[in-house]
């Protein structure tokens, strides 16, 4: 088997530090490297922080063609497992489809997860193409990628494919699906925070989010100055204080 190189900058990141831990989960055709100024900003806060690559991403697109969403459940679960065997606390974090991940993390583990934290979060979409998706993959093996919507001027790029393999893609459909449909049983506290404008995610995702979760504790932060990826545009230091506000209310 082929041993696929990591791209530089998309290498996973951890932090052992004390008995809070946090599980942060990247988006799709993405890298850990879309989340590492966050999981850096929450380990010198003091956390133990955990932010895997995962599976088929950071190498090629082609690499994450091969990969359904059941080899990156797997991936984030048993980071889960190991911080949740050493931590008092363990609070799941994600953008876009991390944010999905995170929230299947949350419908799988229950009250083991202390509290969750979104950006972006996708769970549906609007997009008329999708309805054609089931057939398509079978046909045209990719379409332009989803990644690099920011806002920030200045160079600020996203470590993300160019071009989006559609087999994956259909496999992440079935996750929206699959966690659409247990939404109500989230508990959890939550702090959502989306941005005004995303030219990925459409507003209706966390609309249909909040509209089904039964959480009672929830916060949610509208970001006025970024895009879809939040975490490495204008509002970062915003998603950052705001986490570890969030994260210190639930276990102090």
């Amino acid at each position: 088997m082929t041993v696929l190189s990591v791209l530089p900058g998309a290498e996973p990141y951890a932090h052992d530090g004390n008995d809070i831990g946090v599980l942060v989960c990247h988006g799709y055709t993405g890298s850990p490297q879309s989340m590492r100024p966050w999981a850096e900003h929450l380990a010198d806060t003091g956390y133990t922080v955990r932010l895997p690559r995962l599976p088929g991403h950071g190498t090629t697109w082609q690499d994450l063609g091969r990969t359904r969403w059941q080899d990156w459940y797997a991936a984030v679960d048993s980071e889960f497992r190991e911080l949740h065997a050493r931590s008092r606390h363990v609070f799941v974090v994600g953008l876009s489809m991390g944010g999905l991940l995170a929230t299947k993390l949350a419908l799988e583990h229950g009250p083991r997860v202390t509290g969750m934290v979104l950006v972006n979060p996708i769970y549906k979409h609007d997009n008329k193409a999708l309805v054609a998706l089931p057939v398509l993959r079978r046909i045209v093996p990719s379409l332009a990628g989803v990644g690099n919507d920011i806002k920030k001027q200045g160079g600020v790029k996203e470590l993300a494919y160019d071009r989006n393999p559609l087999q994956s893609m259909y496999s992440q459909t079935l996750l929206w699906a699959e966690v659409s449909r247990d939404l109500p049983e989230i508990t959890q506290p939550v702090l959502l925070m989306h941005s005004r404008e995303d030219h990925v995610v459409p507003p209706l995702s966390s609309a249909w989010f909040l509209s089904r979760i039964s959480s009672t504790d929830i916060t949610e932060i509208w970001l006025e100055n970024s895009y879809h990826v939040a975490t490495l545009d204008n509002d970062a230091p915003l998603i950052h204080d705001e986490s570890v506000r969030f994260i210190e209310r639930l276990s102090n």
